[in-house]
């Protein structure tokens, strides 16, 4: 683990203030929630996403969608890639988002593309072609989006409403 060189008191509440370069560096926006961890005598915060148990199922949910439709999924909580079809996976399987598709999972924004477009998925990592992506809602917060990806032809509405199932699915899943 590496060391910021930051130290800081606990206050007489038990609080502690994060510092704000940290919490940049690390994308953690006011009012999110940190997930704390002790091992021995350190205690360790992340980021916490209720996305994160559900890598095996993205991932599962991603294949699935790739052989029947032979059209590219790509799942993510707000931070990272958590689920990605086979062509895509090594690109950007566990990588983080970039702004753009961070904020559109943020402002609950629905992603569809009608004419081939160049759209950022990772900082500095495009592709280019027709996208449909739907927000993964959780009690009315957004925690992450389903997108599928057509390099060549544009989406169906066979498509967009396969993305909307599995958008369902999965917020329904986590609610409980």
């Amino acid at each position: 683990m590496k060391t910021t060189g930051v130290v800081r008191r606990i206050d007489d509440l038990g609080r502690i203030v994060v510092p704000k370069e940290i919490r940049r560096s690390l994308r953690i926006r006011d009012g999110e929630s940190l997930e704390i961890f002790v091992d021995k005598d350190m205690i360790a915060l992340k980021k916490y996403s209720p996305m994160n148990d559900m890598e095996d199922i993205s991932q599962a949910l991603a294949d699935a969608v790739y052989q029947s439709l032979n059209a590219s999924v790509i799942i993510t909580d707000r931070d990272e890639v958590l689920g990605c079809s086979l062509p895509l996976r090594k690109k950007y399987l566990g990588r983080s988002l970039s702004r753009t598709l961070e904020e559109n999972i943020v402002d609950k924004k629905e992603l569809n593309s009608h004419l081939k477009t160049k759209f950022e998925i990772s900082d500095g990592l495009f592709e280019e072609g027709y996208f449909y992506g739907s927000t993964i809602l959780v009690n009315g917060d957004a925690v992450g989006k389903v997108i599928l990806y057509e390099p060549e032809k544009n989406i169906t509405d066979t498509e967009k409403h396969m993305v909307t199932i599995i958008t369902q699915f999965l917020s329904k899943h986590l609610e409980q």
